[in-house]
């Protein structure tokens, strides 16, 4: 596990990583990214030892480095004495980077941005800061982010945004004079899918996401309640409000004949083609969504996808990819699903060409990679203010 000369090696925290599959798009943003090699960049990933729900997870050894791949290492750290590995490892490893996913886990956020403060340091802020993200225990997340900026916890950070529109939201919450960097997450390559039989007024679709009111699965559901035509809805996704998934069920129970609702559970994201082979289109009318590989990688192998407009992916239905709703009309996406249950299979088949050519026009692989390795190596010119005040830091510590 030698550091291979000339190499820059970034250390990633995480409080998940694969095996653990259940929290979500940041776990899958990180294995894509450290799944292809990047010239001279070399990867460890100080994580968690359990899913998300707290269950272990089976065949990882813990408390030492194990290969991930010919260019990763990864730590999964167990319950006890995580400050002491931290410290002691970041010092012995010795990265010329810290890269930090999320904002406010302690041992996975916070507690290595104060260890590893002499080093150059960059926080992916993962969707936290959207405007819908932050409503969602809006109080909590105030207080936090207000005892943060007090602290001036954010100065001498680099910050890393997937879009244009988060680095925005960096702004709105740190100040302007932030250094942030702009690199977009990378999806996995999947293969396009045949169209599944389709007849006027009779429609299939699926869900693939956490259960929670970010996902706003309860509009799909109030929606549904006034379409005539017949719909089959499959949904996948494990629980993680139990309060909203009540409200959920309380609709489901409710729905007319014409209604079938299928519901799955957690899905591994190895599974999601199987998914998606289940519906004619995915649906997700999200609060707020910095990516979402979900909608990606249904848009990629055909499967035209009906989504809120606070998301990266818009102007779906000029595209013929699908649609933008708003995120609290049951009537407008009502609508929506009557549009595309009245198709033909012919009519359908179009838009599932147009899905596909809207995700591929709209990621470019290459240059990803290449957004990554300039924000690494420091040759990214766009990210704002550099990092003079971190030199500082180091001099005066």
């Amino acid at each position: 596990m030698n550091k291979t000369s000339g190499t820059i090696t970034v250390w990633i925290t995480i409080p998940w990583f694969f095996p653990a599959w259940r929290a979500g798009g940041p776990v899958q943003s990180v294995q894509n990214l450290v799944a292809g090699p990047v010239e001279g960049i070399e990867y460890r990933i100080y994580c968690g030892h359990a899913e998300w729900d707290g269950s272990p997870l089976p065949g990882i050894e813990t408390g030492k480095w194990v290969p991930y791949n010919q260019h990763t290492f990864v730590w999964y750290a167990g319950p006890g004495k995580r400050r002491q590995d931290l410290v002691r490892e970041l010092e012995r490893v010795a990265p010329d980077i810290l890269f930090v996913n999320g904002i406010y886990d302690w041992y996975f956020n916070i507690l290595p941005l104060w260890v590893g403060r002499k080093m150059r340091r960059i926080v992916s802020v993962r969707g936290m800061l959207h405007p819908g993200a932050l409503a969602q225990k809006g109080l909590k997340k105030k207080l936090f982010l207000g005892l943060w900026k007090a602290l001036r916890l954010h100065r001498y950070l680099e910050f890393h945004a997937a879009t244009g529109e988060e680095k925005g939201h960096i702004k709105t919450v740190f100040g302007k004079r932030v250094t942030i960097h702009v690199a977009a997450n990378l999806p996995r390559t999947l293969e396009k899918q045949e169209i599944k039989d389709k007849i006027p007024g009779c429609l299939s679709l699926v869900t693939v996401a956490l259960i929670s009111p970010m996902k706003n699965i309860l509009l799909v559901l109030e929606a549904l309640k006034t379409v005539k035509e017949r719909v089959e809805y499959h949904l996948f996704g494990p629980v993680i409000d139990k309060g909203y998934w009540q409200q959920c069920t309380a609709v489901i129970h409710a729905l007319p004949p014409n209604i079938t609702v299928h519901v799955y559970g957690g899905l591994n994201p190895a599974d999601l083609p199987m998914a998606l082979g289940k519906g004619h289109m995915f649906i997700l009318p999200s609060r707020s969504e910095n990516f979402c590989h979900a909608i990606y990688e249904a848009l990629v192998t055909g499967k035209p996808v009906i989504t809120s407009h606070h998301t990266p992916w818009n102007s779906l239905q000029e595209a013929k990819a699908g649609r933008n709703v708003a995120i609290k009309d049951n009537e407008d996406l009502a609508e929506t699903i009557r549009y595309f249950a009245a198709m033909t299979g012919e009519e359908l088949e179009e838009w599932s060409r147009g899905a596909t050519a809207y995700a591929n026009k709209k990621i470019d692989r290459h240059e990803i990679r290449q957004q990554y390795r300039r924000m690494f190596v420091g040759e990214d010119k766009n990210a704002g203010r550099k990092k003079e005040g971190r030199t500082n830091e180091k001099n005066r510590a």
